[in-house]
This record gives C-alpha cells, sequence and structure tokens, in this order.
C-alpha cells in the first residue's frame, strides 16, 4: 500500500476549511474527515447521544473529546482498511487533550510521518462576518459561503437545494464558538510548534482560488 498523507486544517468557524478540504479531496482524491459532518450524521440517529449533539452543538458548544475521538477513531480503521491517497482532518483537533490523542492514533495506525498541518487565518471579526451570511443547502448539506460569485447565487450550485441559515449560525452560537477557539482551540498551534510540527500559515481572507493556490504550493 502506498503512503498517505495525512492533512490537518486549523482555523476558525468561517475561515473556509470546509471548502478548502472539498477542493483537496476533488483534486486528490482524499477522503474528508470534517468532525461537524461525522457529528451531523451522528445525531441524525435521534437517539440519546444524537439528540444531546443537536442540542449541544445548536447552543454553540463543543461535543465532548470521548465522542468525538470514539467516531473518528472508528473512520480511522476503515481508512486503514483503503488503498487511498490519504485523507484530510477538518474541525479536529480543537482541544489540546485531543490533539495529543490524535497523535497516539497516527503513530498507532503508522501515520506519524504522513502530516501536513495548514492554519488558514482570519481575523475574529471575519468570522463573525462570514457566519452571519452564509447559508446551507437543506439538500445535500452543503455550506454556501458567503462571498465573490456565491453571493448571487438564490439555490445550492450542486443540487439545487433551498439555502438556509445554519441553525448554530446565530449571533449568540458564533460567539461562544469563537470564544471557544481563542481558549482553546488556538493553543493548539503552539503545543504543535513545541513539538517540532510545522504549521504553515494561510491568509484565509484571500480569494477561495487564492487560498487554495497558496494551499497547493506546500503539497507539490
Amino acid at each position: 500500500m502506498h503512503k498517505k498523507r495525512i492533512i490537518i486544517i486549523l482555523g476558525r468557524a468561517g475561515s473556509g476549511k470546509g471548502t478548502q478540504s472539498k477542493l483537496l479531496e476533488e483534486k486528490f482524491g482524499f477522503k474528508y474527515m470534517g468532525s461537524g459532518n461525522i457529528l451531523r450524521a451522528r445525531f441524525k440517529k435521534k437517539d440519546f447521544t444524537g439528540k444531546k449533539l443537536d442540542r449541544v452543538l445548536g447552543g454553540g458548544g463543543l461535543a465532548p473529546t470521548a465522542i468525538i475521538f470514539k467516531l473518528w477513531v472508528d473512520e480511522l480503521e476503515k481508512i486503514k482498511q483503503e488503498d487511498s491517497n490519504g485523507f484530510i482532518v477538518d474541525g479536529s483537533p480543537r482541544k489540546i487533550f485531543e490533539a495529543q490523542l490524535m497523535d497516539q492514533a497516527f503513530e498507532w495506525y503508522e501515520w506519524e510521518r504522513c502530516l501536513r498541518i495548514f492554519y488558514i487565518d482570519i481575523s475574529r471579526q471575519e468570522s463573525f462576518s462570514r457566519l452571519t451570511t452564509r447559508k446551507l443547502c437543506g439538500k445535500c448539506g452543503r455550506i454556501i459561503p458567503y462571498i465573490g460569485e456565491f453571493k448571487k447565487i438564490e439555490k445550492c450550485d450542486k443540487c439545487g437545494g433551498e439555502l438556509k441559515v445554519r441553525h448554530d449560525d446565530h449571533p449568540d452560537g458564533i460567539k461562544k464558538r469563537l470564544d471557544l477557539f481563542e481558549e482553546e482551540t488556538k493553543p493548539i498551534i503552539d503545543y504543535y510548534k513545541k513539538t517540532d510540527r510545522e504549521i504553515i500559515e494561510i491568509n484565509g481572507e484571500q480569494s477561495i482560488e487564492k487560498v487554495f493556490a497558496d494551499i497547493l504550493k506546500h503539497l507539490k
């Protein structure tokens, strides 16, 4: 089996992590592992954990590390059996403890030398602006950013579904998520630097195309 490439994309909510992950998925055939997608798929089951995840995430909170990591390792086990080019992690880790668990998992699955870490940097003000204007396709779940050509569309450009506001994109929930990023997620960058990992910083306030081009420069 050929060597996989593992990419972690960090950044504030609304920085374009999901958009860039999808572009990388399409170009290289990487599997997309978005924590938000994994959690949303889980709460659709409507059991106790599913309903509680819906309630917690809808209020702008974070799911417990134990729940996230259990779902995450299940996905890693599947990927280990696949002959794929690699995968992209979007939305994790969100706490230093999660980063440490991920390091253990990558070592267990013999992927610790395959890792590249990107930080898409946008200001808190830019993040708030994007989150209060972006839309979600009610049919396929695609997130539509309110930037560039996307400002003009009235229906999903992929499936034609109706667009709506994501249930956790309300001002109080957004503020809470941005506060949590500063308190718990941003310190992860320092953690990685202390463990001699390179953090590739990308200016996320450029166009989608320019951000993608900057990422590709580091994947040659």
